[in-house]
């Protein structure tokens, strides 16, 4: 929560915390971590373009796109 409050440019966590966005998640409206993800960007640790690549990498192995 903290790492997206501080990355929250539009000031969005802020508006939910005060109760001008209802059902926001984060907010009032918990976060459930994912038990078995399927994918995890570790952006705080990864680059831009680590990311991007595991994305694209995900994507080829379920078969969304083809780097032929």
């Amino acid at each position: 929560m903290a790492v997206c409050m501080e990355r929250d440019v539009k000031g969005m966590y802020k508006k939910a915390l005060a109760g001008e966005i209802k059902n926001f998640t984060g907010g009032d409206d918990p976060y459930e971590e994912p038990e078995n993800p399927e994918l995890v960007l570790d952006t705080d640790r990864e680059t831009v373009e680590e990311s991007v690549q595991k994305v694209l990498e995900k994507l080829k192995e379920l078969g969304y796109i083809d780097f032929t």
